[in-house]
């Protein structure tokens, strides 16, 4: 795995051993960059299930002010740190918060900050023809927190298995769907966001 774009364009990106993550593959993440384009210049990103990293990194190599990644597992959010710094990066432009998503969520909000840029692509649901998902995708876009930080006129971008059929709740406009193989990345604005 390795940064796509920008000023850190082919830095290889450590990942933890295991089946714990599922970094998003680097053909999705090239797509997903080419379809934000400049919005990514200057913003303010917010990584949640961060896993390695990636979209921070990412969004930092092409010119992101500041990105916070929010990952529950201390030992991933180890290897995020090793990874900004093979980006070499400042220090300052990465946060890390070592916590629940919807903990930080819920503490984001109350301390009203907002991002022009809400990455997240969280472990995958499983197959839900005929019912509801109950994937961590479909609680993030019931969550009512989640259009809480985002800046107006700024995005949710969220991945999920193809074969988890998310349903899109109101408050959402959808402005882009990408598929590949397995993947969908969905790009989302809260419904009045200018």
């Amino acid at each position: 795995m390795r940064i796509t774009g920008g000023t850190a364009s082919g830095r290889i990106l450590k990942v933890p051993k295991g089946l714990d993550v599922r970094p998003t593959p680097d053909l999705v993440k090239q797509a997903v960059f080419n379809s934000l384009g400049e919005r990514v210049v200057n913003a303010d990103v917010l990584e949640l299930f961060a896993g390695t990293g990636a979209l921070s990194l990412d969004c930092l190599s092409r010119g992101a002010a500041h990105a916070l990644a929010v990952e529950k597992s201390s030992r991933h959010a180890q290897i995020i740190r090793a990874n900004l710094e093979t980006a070499s990066f400042p220090a300052e432009t990465l946060e890390v918060r070592v916590q629940d998503v919807f903990a930080a969520l819920s503490q984001l909000a109350s301390a009203g900050r907002q991002f022009d840029l809400v990455m997240a692509d969280p472990p995958y649901g499983e197959k839900n023809a005929g019912r509801r998902s109950q994937s961590m995708a479909q609680r993030l876009l019931d969550d009512a927190l989640v259009p809480r930080v985002i800046k107006p006129g700024g995005m949710l971008i969220l991945g999920h298995a193809r074969r988890d059929n998310v349903e899109i709740p109101p408050g959402w406009r959808e402005l882009k769907a990408l598929k590949h193989g397995d993947s969908m990345m969905r790009f989302l604005t809260p419904e009045g966001a200018a």
